[in-house]
């Protein structure tokens, strides 16, 4: 979910190499060869291949404001958004977080309440679903949806202020299934600085440094996406495993608040955490960046325009926002921006800090999505823009959904061990 405020509006074919065995020729002909039958002008083939081959991991959409509606099926191919079981099948991802949000504005019971809500309507989609969905929480059991043919769905808290101050809350969150928590959202909440809020406690409280641990101790991952940079700093001394930014890019490309520097993501990943790429416009592009800051009478116009039509409705306001942006774009107001900007902000972290440190967060459903990624079946473009680019097989596994898991696993390691020193 991206804010401003509390909202920015914003295959070929096949040449068989001599091999000297049928099976290998059988191989291709099927649409499994391996790298050494590929020609290298089929690298569509070969990407495909890999890609539904690989664990694909998205580790942010916020299409959970869509399942409030009870006229919305998951399991519909949809003219709207960007989510749902027949892209996700059709863009080959294996695994989901759902974002739970509540504006940064709501506190207290109320928001602890809206939060218990999400949660039981990702709950409901499973139940609906039990043919393509099941819910998993740890690493272990994403595989195993991922063996049966299942799309294994994970629930993220994308704001500490939903928290209420009360760590049997957090302790509450974990037990439904909730696996990582985004520390703050646009707003500053009551022990730890956002990014786009005016510092008020000098990056983690001592009381968030409590949460922390607790974090630590119940498995769930510590997300610093939407986080200060003095947040992330105290974040990365506290935590005792590594940290995720769920759906963060590049500030070394597009200089918003919200994106990590070179040196966040440095020591991010010296640490063993792993950035997400998020595909949000005004977090790809400098460009669009620099023109919605020109002219904010635009987002203004957009916000007006879609609260006109939609009210309160999250879901209505978020897919409202993004048709009215690429109004504007058609119109010139605002630039066009194309998918491969996400590949370029893969590529730029990869450089940084190696291929073990680099996935996919899409903000799918809560953001604008740049063209050509409007939805989830887009996914597979992105594995074989990698491959062109001369990615090896291995390293683009990675970066789909490996690095992930590995976070997930060191997550649950450190969980155990603390429980364990905690009964001696």
């Amino acid at each position: 979910m991206t804010e401003n405020g509390e909202r920015v509006w914003h295959g070929r074919r096949r040449n068989v190499r001599s091999t000297g065995t049928i099976g290998g020729i059988l191989l291709v002909l099927a649409g499994f060869a391996p790298a050494a039958f590929v020609s290298g002008d089929d690298i569509a083939a070969r990407a495909r291949h890999l890609h539904f081959s690989s664990l694909v991991i998205d580790t942010h959409a916020d299409t959970t404001q869509r399942l409030l509606d009870p006229h919305f099926d998951l399991g519909a191919r949809g003219a709207q958004g960007s989510v749902d079981i027949p892209r996700m099948r059709e863009g080959g991802l294996g695994a989901l977080f759902f974002s739970i949000w509540i504006p940064s504005r709501v506190r207290g019971p109320r928001a602890v309440a809206q939060a218990e809500e999400q949660i039981a309507a990702v709950h409901e989609q499973v139940r609906r679903h039990p043919a393509d969905l099941v819910l998993a929480t740890t690493a272990a059991e994403i595989r195993a949806a991922h063996a049966q043919g299942k799309i294994a769905a994970l629930i993220g808290i994308e704001g500490g202020h939903m928290i209420s101050g009360d760590l049997a809350v957090l302790r509450k969150f974990a037990a439904e299934g909730a696996r990582y928590m985004t520390l703050t959202h646009s707003g500053n909440v009551e022990w730890a600085d956002a990014s786009t809020d005016k510092p008020a406690h000098n990056g983690l409280s001592p009381f968030g440094k409590e949460v922390i641990h607790e974090m630590n101790r119940l498995g769930m991952m510590v997300d610093i996406s939407h986080v200060s940079d003095k947040t992330f700093y105290d974040v990365l001394a506290s935590s005792q495993a590594p940290l995720i930014a769920s759906h963060s890019s590049c500030r070394a490309i597009c200089n918003a608040p919200r994106n990590m520097s070179d040196a966040m993501i440095q020591a991010l990943a010296a640490k063993g955490g792993v950035i997400q790429v998020n595909y949000h416009v005004a977090f790809l592009s400098q460009e669009f960046l620099d023109a919605e800051r020109r002219d904010p009478g635009i987002n203004r116009a957009i916000e007006a325009a879609a609260r006109k039509r939609c009210g309160e409705s999250e879901a209505c306001l978020l897919m409202e926002g993004d048709r009215l942006t690429r109004e504007y774009v058609a119109q010139g107001k605002l630039p066009r921006v194309d998918w491969s900007k996400i590949v370029e902000h893969i590529d730029h972290a990869v450089k940084l800090v190696g291929a073990e440190h680099v996935g996919l967060g899409s903000d799918f459903d809560g953001a604008n999505m740049p063209y050509g990624m409007e939805d989830a079946a887009q996914i597979p473009k992105i594995t074989e823009a990698l491959l062109r680019k001369g990615y090896s097989e291995g390293d683009v596994r990675k970066i789909l959904g490996e690095n992930t898991l590995r976070v997930m696993t060191d997550v649950e390691r450190v969980s155990r061990d603390l429980n364990h020193a905690a009964q001696q």
